[in-house]
């Protein structure tokens, strides 16, 4: 009988210990220098004590990957006692503090460029803090801080202030005229991470909006010297689905951005304005990687010569020159293919082949100016990229458009990033 009790013992603890879940004895982090250990542990789903969980484990390196002081990231498992794992996270660190660069051109001899300097890890927690001096024609210069798990995993924080000069063309009775425009905002945003997935920005942004005439077409219509004082209340939502190894990308974003405008002059109303960026992008074979972008914007129609979407070289339409038109309205389509012609540990070389086409409202028009001829433009070109695979976004870029649509330009696009 008493056999039988140990029996029966010993197979009820080996069913119990065979329907225990296996369980994290405790993650540990490798192969970071300035990253901190506490932070990684703290934006991670993986915890001492949680069951062993390998999809929880796959989601939490992709979202490391993400970040910007990561280059890569990798996990490795070993047994501890009983039913109990380490959990190793492995880190190759990104160099993040980053000058940036963007020079743009057209065939009018059109000249302007934009510098930076960045820290995309201060105090080792993943918080952006940097600038920008850019001289396109006149000055202008930028400060931001961008702190996303400043609170917690979930809760973040950014702060902005810009003062933006340029020279603006204005669009009205088929002519135009030339304004310096001057735009000094202060910016709040709150950050919240639902889950891996998804995220959502909420803010408000205070600014001042200064146009001044200096030449061209005049109208009684158009103000010549409007100064205007600004609300504007954002919402940003993005899901990310996307992965990474090294330049290669995979994977389907969207990012959805609406504003709504007050203002305290009625020369330059009340307005919205919201746009979806739909991102696409596929491995193709072992050094291959198309990239997709989707652009899809309106604004409140009024027939104001200050119309919020613009047509320009950084932004959508590569070789377009800088601002050249302006609309309510926008569809725009970025395809291109990236293959990497040379690759070594350190760095790589891309080859890029583009086609960038996109269509514009006229401010009051209705939805058929976008099958408007004279508002579509269609701009393939070629480019190169040289990549540093330890810096991160150390993507010095070279593209050519060259418009094949009426009354079109071509002209270089140089850059620090992929265009998208």
């Amino acid at each position: 009988m008493l056999k039988k009790i140990i029996a029966f013992f010993f197979f009820c603890s080996s069913l119990l210990s065979f329907c225990q879940d296996n369980i994290v004895f405790d993650l540990k982090v490798k192969g970071n220098k300035r990253l901190k250990t506490s932070f990684i542990k703290k934006i991670s789903d993986v915890k001492a004590g949680a069951v062993l969980d390998s999809a929880v484990i796959e989601q939490d390196i992709i979202r490391l990957k993400r970040l910007p002081s990561v280059a890569h990231a990798y996990y490795q498992v070993f047994h501890s006692e009983d039913n109990a794992y380490n959990v190793f996270y492995n880190v190759e660190e990104n160099f993040t503090l980053i000058p940036s660069a963007n020079i743009f051109t057209t065939n009018d001899d059109e000249f302007a460029y934009r510098l930076g300097l960045n820290e995309f890890n201060l105090l080792g927690r993943n918080i952006s803090f940097g600038g920008f001096y850019q001289k396109d024609i006149f000055d202008s210069y930028a400060i931001n801080l961008r702190a996303p798990f400043l609170f917690s995993k979930h809760l973040g924080l950014a702060i902005n202030y810009q003062d933006l000069t340029t020279l603006e063309p204005v669009f009205f009775d088929n002519s135009s005229s030339d304004y310096k425009y001057n735009n000094i905002s202060y910016e709040l945003l709150s950050l919240y991470q639902f889950n891996f997935y998804h995220r959502l920005e909420l803010g408000v942004n205070y600014f001042t909006e200064d146009y001044e005439y200096q030449s061209g077409a005049t109208s009684p219509d158009v103000p010549l010297a409007p100064n205007v004082k600004k609300w504007l209340a954002k919402a940003i939502y993005e899901y990310n689905g996307l992965d990474y190894y090294f330049q290669y990308v995979s994977g389907f974003r969207t990012l959805f951005n609406f504003q709504y405008v007050t203002s305290t002059d009625e020369i330059l109303p009340d307005f919205f304005i919201g746009w979806g960026d739909f991102f696409y992008f596929k491995r193709v074979g072992k050094n291959g990687n198309w990239a997709n972008r989707i652009r899809l914007g309106l604004s409140s129609n009024d027939d104001t010569p200050f119309a919020p979407f613009s047509v320009e070289n950084n932004l959508n339409i590569r070789g377009v020159g800088n601002v050249i038109d302006r609309g309510t309205g926008v569809i725009v389509l970025n395809t291109e293919y990236r293959q990497t012609l040379i690759e070594k540990s350190g760095f790589s070389i891309q080859g890029n082949a583009f086609i960038d086409a996109g269509s514009w409202r006229n401010p009051g028009g209705d939805f058929g100016d976008f099958g408007n001829s004279q508002n579509i433009r269609i701009y393939p070109g070629i480019g190169f990229r040289f990549m540093h695979k330890k810096i991160y976004n150390a993507i010095f870029r070279i593209d050519y458009g060259y418009g094949i649509t009426e009354d079109s330009t071509q002209g270089f696009v140089f850059g620090i990033g992929q265009y998208f």
